[in-house]
């Protein structure tokens, strides 16, 4: 196949790849938001809703909540702006998918003479791509807020928009920051510098080069200003369920709620992906570099197995644990069944890890396995990372309670704001001693 084919369908295929992954992640984080708030507020969280007896640990209520939002009756209000009230919520949920388009999975391997890349988009100024794509969904809730003409839909639009463009400039300082450190705005090369050793005044320090360790203060900011950006809790002032009813949303029901419902989780998922790119290494695994992992296929399939195998008996033994306690709850059918049936299939994975592990301590590999294995671990690296400020997100979501509207502003305009300022200060002069 010619490279130019090979290299269109590559990208084709990532496209669609990091189009749908946020929506493969809608359900989770739905689950997760239940289930997390759940285990802060000491209660069970769902689990009735049943399909043939399985309820997955709650995971069925998602389905219900896609059916009931299909039969629900799709209203327009008669005073409404029928055209941009109908595209507020397409255009939400259609920004909410875009960033994610230039993050990096993996490193690219060669396979076959051809170079497959993980990335949809590689542009040479991709983090200014993240910042103009994000900063255009604040027109979808001002849309919403004013073409719905209802007056807390309005005030939810103003104060969503004063909200993002306040906290829109502190993570733009956090971006100048790294930029500084750096040198360079294309994502992919921002991820393979931290993968070397944390160099300061000349010394190497046992730290991976991550954006965390380098600009602290810009990892701070850039996390307050996206808890700000997706609208969660505490700065949730766009909707504020106690004062605005529900905000810019208020006056829409079916389909279009749900589009803004996805929406809010879609921006979570794709904020933990660019925090975890910027600050943590993206898909770097902590001290192993890409070419000491491709070289090494055996080390690297003896420690996947181990890890597999503690973490596989770990959840077996706590599914296990949770049925024992649910057994007074459900005392007959399937529901009864359902968790040790899937605690012995983590145990099943834990055997298979085993067998994994007996192979790689005998068997021999082609020389495409390691890049291919290499590849794997990288985008579990990724994935653990995203998982935890995906988790973060629901922690802060559930702990915090809201800001006062003057509060908002004042964090963001007097503390924010100048903190990013001295930080860009006190870079200019580190890398100015540092040469």
């Amino acid at each position: 196949m010619d490279n130019q084919v090979f290299t269109l369908i590559n990208i084709a295929v990532m496209t669609v790849v990091m189009w749908i992954t946020p929506l493969q992640f809608v359900p989770f984080m739905i689950w997760l938001e239940r289930k997390g708030s759940a285990i802060i507020q000491d209660r069970i969280g769902p689990n009735r809703a049943e399909i043939f007896g399985f309820r997955f640990f709650g995971m069925v209520h998602n389905f219900s909540d896609v059916v009931k939002l299909l039969n629900k009756e799709n209203i327009t209000p008669t005073h409404a702006n029928r055209f941009f009230y109908t595209m507020a919520p397409f255009w939400s949920m259609t920004v909410s998918l875009l960033p994610l388009l230039i993050i990096p999975l993996a490193a690219p391997i060669d396979i076959f003479g051809h170079t497959v890349r993980f990335q949809a988009a590689d542009f040479s100024v991709g983090i200014l791509y993240i910042l103009s794509i994000t900063s255009m969904g604040v027109f979808a809730v001002i849309l919403a807020g004013w073409a719905s003409n209802n007056k807390f839909s309005l005030m939810g639009g103003i104060r969503s928009s004063a909200q993002m463009i306040s906290y829109e400039l502190s993570m733009g300082l956090a971006i100048v920051a790294l930029l500084m450190v750096y040198q360079d705005a294309q994502v992919s090369s921002m991820v393979e510098t931290q993968g070397r050793w944390l160099t300061v005044f000349g010394h190497e320090l046992p730290l991976p080069n991550w954006g965390i360790f380098l600009q602290p203060v810009a990892f701070v900011l850039f996390l307050v200003a996206s808890f700000a950006e997706t609208n969660r809790n505490p700065f949730d002032l766009a909707e504020g369920e106690s004062e605005l009813v529900a905000g810019y949303h208020i006056e829409y029901s079916s389909v279009k709620f749900a589009l803004f419902f996805m929406a809010e989780y879609s921006n979570m998922v794709v904020a933990s992906f660019v925090i975890a790119t910027l600050f943590l290494g993206g898909y770097q695994v902590p001290y192993f570099s890409t070419d000491v992992l491709a070289a090494h296929p055996q080390e690297v399939l003896i420690a996947v197995c181990i890890l597999g195998f503690i973490k596989s008996v770990l959840l077996g033994y706590l599914i296990g644990l949770k049925a024992r306690q649910q057994e007074t709850v459900f005392k007959k059918g399937v529901a009864k069944w359902e968790p040790f049936l899937f605690s012995g299939l983590f145990y099943g994975l834990s055997i298979l890890c085993l067998a994994g592990l007996i192979y790689a301590f005998n068997g021999s590999f082609a020389p495409w396995f390691g890049p291919v294995l290499t590849t794997l671990l990288q985008m579990g690296c990724l994935l653990a990372k995203v998982l935890f400020f995906c988790w973060l997100f629901v922690w802060v979501r559930w702990t915090l309670p809201r800001f006062r509207y003057d509060q908002l502003m004042n964090l963001g305009w007097k503390m924010l704001l100048p903190l990013g300022l001295v930080n860009l200060l006190v870079t200019g002069v580190w890398l100015l001693i540092s040469k």
